[in-house]
């Protein structure tokens, strides 16, 4: 089974809980980075914020990536 990620700011991302993602509620840049560094292997799509988008950067290509989608602001 795969699972589905949201990264971004706490107010954005805890609604996504309901549906069952897994949340990782971030800061900073710093904080979405190792957010992203952490997500497990089930993870098949991954949701980001625009900070999130913008901190991940050229990592989405660096490691055999999830489908990922960038939120609208």
């Amino acid at each position: 089974m795969s699972d589905i990620a949201v990264i971004g700011a706490p107010e954005l991302v805890t609604g996504f809980a309901l549906g069952g993602a897994r949340v990782y509620p971030v800061t900073g840049a710093d904080e979405a980075r190792a957010a992203w560094q952490q997500l497990p292997a089930s993870v098949a799509v991954v949701l980001l914020s625009d900070l999130a988008a913008e901190a991940v950067g050229d990592a989405l290509a660096a490691r055999a990536a999830p489908l990922t989608v960038r939120l609208p602001a």
